[in-house]
């Protein structure tokens, strides 16, 4: 094997991914992404033809996937639907821990609303798969993973 070469077995497999809410294991979800994205404001250059970019305003979103399993949370975020409740936030942890990868990833997600609510949903002969888009306000690494 060359010595920059990639191995392989190193890479990181996302069967390994969890979702936990608010210390519980959310199962019944396979998937989760969180991003942030950033906007950038152009800046033109006197003398130059070349525009500048400043960064602006960052954007916290992401979306977990799943079975539907009960309607829990669907109840906890339709809450935000009477007027004398507040909307519902919760934090999520998201960890991705492959046991051959360099170590593993936890982020801690906080201030998380979720932006759509599945009322129902269903096709005959398939299980039913929900998906939970959301917003959050911060996140912090718990841990990264490192090289061994």
């Amino acid at each position: 094997m060359k010595p920059n070469m990639l191995d392989s077995t190193r890479t990181i497999q996302g069967s390994f991914g969890e979702i936990y809410s608010e210390g519980q294991w959310l199962s019944n979800f396979y998937s989760g992404e969180a991003a942030a994205e950033i906007s950038y404001e152009k800046i033109k250059r006197a003398g130059s033809r070349i525009s500048g970019n400043k960064a602006g305003t960052i954007e916290l979103s992401g979306t977990i996937k799943g079975y539907k399993v009960t309607s829990e949370l669907a109840r906890k975020v339709a809450q935000v639907m009477n007027s004398g409740s507040k909307a519902f936030v919760t934090e999520l942890n998201m960890k991705l821990n492959d046991p051959e990868a360099y170590g593993y990833e936890y982020v801690r997600l906080k201030g998380v609303q979720f932006t759509k609510i599945d009322i129902m949903k269903f096709e005959h002969g398939t299980i039913v798969e929900t998906e939970w888009p959301f917003v959050f306000d911060d996140f912090e690494w718990l841990s990264e993973i490192k090289a061994n």
